[in-house]
């Protein structure tokens, strides 16, 4: 996607509500675009966090006298959840009893709380339990394309659960010999099921595939929903959208004297663990000090 339209759309997709709307009136894929605006919204809700956190006192206060919690949320155009949790905080709301109550509003203290509760998850898609699930799903759904990629051309592999303890950083798939793709050796490959642009980019590239290549070598992210044009990545890390990775035969080396025996795919009787989820929603994001995306 050139940067142009990827600004574009970054600065109308403001609402869950632009999303439907702009997939209809562009013809755009409709996850591509949910994909853009939480960019949008988790990184806003990251930066004015602590605005948001200073002015509680106020708000609660405006609460006390009648106003929702969701209404107030609009006002500020802040993730409903979110803000749900640090006015429960401010009305003296233990932690852990916030988040179990975000989880099941039918512990709440009394009938307006839970009523309130009930509804700022239904209005967030991103930060309640059900948005957060549904990235989790996107998630595996990836992976799962990964692997049954990998086990087409017959190439080994370790998962991120079966390499668990071993390393400290782990990819998705760990290949069990390297494949080459246009004379570049490539140990690994990350699965991502979001959009690469240039801030994600940094941020993996920090955490997660900088690691990598010091610890395993050459590799490759898969960005499933695709990565801005001119994009680029260090020596060592390609970069594929989802439709050039499913559409690349790689080239496979016979297999070395000695080798390890492939994990995956070669012995049909034995299917490819999906990797872990991403950490239950007793950690998400409003428990902790900080806000980091879902």
């Amino acid at each position: 996607m050139d940067r142009a339209t990827y600004q574009r759309l970054l600065d109308t997709l403001v609402t869950y509500e632009d999303v439907h709307r702009v997939a209809h009136a562009e013809h755009l894929d409709e996850e591509l675009l949910f994909v853009i605006h939480t960019h949008r919204v988790t990184r806003d809700a990251t930066r004015r966090f602590y605005v948001l956190r200073r002015q509680m006192p106020q708000l609660a206060s405006q609460w006390k006298r009648g106003r929702t919690m969701l209404d107030i949320a609009r006002e500020w155009k802040f993730p409903p959840v979110l803000l749900g949790q640090q006015m429960l905080g401010e009305l003296g709301i233990p932690r852990k009893k916030v988040w179990g109550t975000f989880l099941h509003p039918e512990t709440a203290p009394d009938a307006r709380l839970r009523h309130e509760v009930e509804e700022l998850l239904a209005a967030d898609m991103i930060y309640s339990p059900r948005g957060m699930e549904l990235q989790r799903e996107r998630g595996r759904k990836g992976e799962e394309r990964m692997q049954h990629w990998l086990e087409k051309h017959g190439i080994g592999y370790r998962t991120e659960k079966d390499l668990r303890g071993k390393y400290a950083k782990t990819p998705d798939a760990l290949l069990d010999e390297p494949i080459i793709f246009y004379g570049q050796k490539l140990m690994w490959i990350e699965s991502k099921a979001n959009f690469g642009d240039d801030v994600e980019l940094r941020k993996n590239l920090k955490r997660q595939l900088g690691p990598y290549t010091e610890l395993f070598g050459e590799g490759a992210v898969v960005y499933w929903y695709g990565y801005v044009d001119g994009a680029q990545s260090p020596d060592g890390i390609l970069l594929w959208d989802g439709d050039t990775f499913e559409g690349i035969t790689p080239i496979v080396p016979p297999r070395s004297e000695g080798s390890h025996a492939a994990h995956h795919s070669r012995d049909p009787a034995r299917r490819p663990h999906p990797a872990p989820p991403p950490s239950d929603p007793g950690s998400a994001p409003g428990e902790s000090d900080g806000v980091p995306p879902p």
